[in-house]
Formats: structure tokens, sequence, C-alpha cells
């Protein structure tokens, strides 16, 4: 191959190798999820002080039966209607911020790789 070649190819890679490095870690992300195990869990889908996180990703917001969502939650599930990984990413950052209102106290995840880890882990707890 000649130089102009493989220099087109290896940039066609990059994001490929940049998506596979913001992929996450599940078995990082489950040491993350130990911040949230105080009022959330993800094993065995009951509800604790937070809603259960079991399928979280793909899941309509503020939809898990018998938690009680505050009014803030309720009304940010209309206008976002499935928690995507990119929403997740968002909300759980600054949670207060993109949810005035919401009844999570957590102040968010503020690390980039520590949320990508614990989206990772959270869709093996489908």
């Amino acid at each position: 191959m000649n130089r102009l070649m493989i220099t087109l190819l290896s940039l066609l890679a990059l994001p490929a190798a940049a998506f596979a490095q913001d992929a996450g870690d599940p078995a990082k992300g489950e040491k993350v999820f130990a911040q949230c195990k105080a009022c959330h869990e993800a094993e065995k889908g009951v509800n604790k002080v937070g809603p259960t996180l079991k399928g979280v990703i793909g899941r309509n917001v503020a939809s898990v039966p018998e938690y009680k969502y505050s009014t803030a939650m309720l009304e940010y599930g209309k206008t976002h209607p499935v928690w995507t990984d990119e929403q997740f990413l968002v909300y759980i950052e600054k949670p207060k911020q993109e949810v005035p209102g919401t009844k999570m106290a957590y102040g968010g995840v503020k690390k980039p790789d520590d949320r990508a880890n614990l989206l990772a882990y959270l869709k093996t707890k489908q």
C-alpha cells in the first residue's frame, strides 16, 4: 500500500479506537457503584431510597413501579423519555443541575472515566 492509503486507513480507525476507550470498564464501574449502594441497587430489581437501577439503560425515565418519583423527575421524563447512554452520562454528572428539584441528594460523578465505567457496569445489569 502506498503512504496515502495507510494514512487514510489510520485516520478512519481513530474514531473506533476512541469509542472503545470511552466504552468503560464494568469492573471499575462496580467500584464506582459502591457510592450508589446506599440508595440504589442493581441486582434484584427492588427499590431502596432510590429506584432500582437494574435495567436502567433503555428504560423509560421515571417508570419503576411502586417508586414515588419527584415531580421534577416526572416532568423530566416528559422531555427525556428514555435513559439512553448519553442521557444517563449527562444526568449522573450533575443530577441536581440536570433535574432541578430531584430527590436525589448525590452531587454527581465528576470524573468522565468514572461515569463511563459506571455506565458500563449498569449495562451488565439488564
